[in-house]
């Protein structure tokens, strides 16, 4: 089990790697600004989708926006 200091760091580098300097901090303060119900958010993106409608809606964004991995 990881610590809340090794999830944090992790998170943070994850934030740092994706978004950069400024928009991780721009994040970090939006979240911190705002009331976030992260498993009320998650169930409204999610809306209960099935794993194959969730890869489904995921390939057809990818596909949809020119994402290259």
């Amino acid at each position: 089990m990881r610590t809340e200091t090794l999830i944090r760091m992790e998170g943070m580098n994850a934030l740092l790697e994706k978004l950069g300097k400024v928009d991780a901090e721009r994040f970090v303060a939006r979240i911190i600004k705002e009331p976030f119900d992260y498993t009320k958010w998650q169930e409204n993106i999610l809306n209960n989708m099935t794993v194959r409608e969730l890869s489904k809606n995921a390939s057809e964004f990818v596909n949809r926006n020119n994402i290259w991995f």
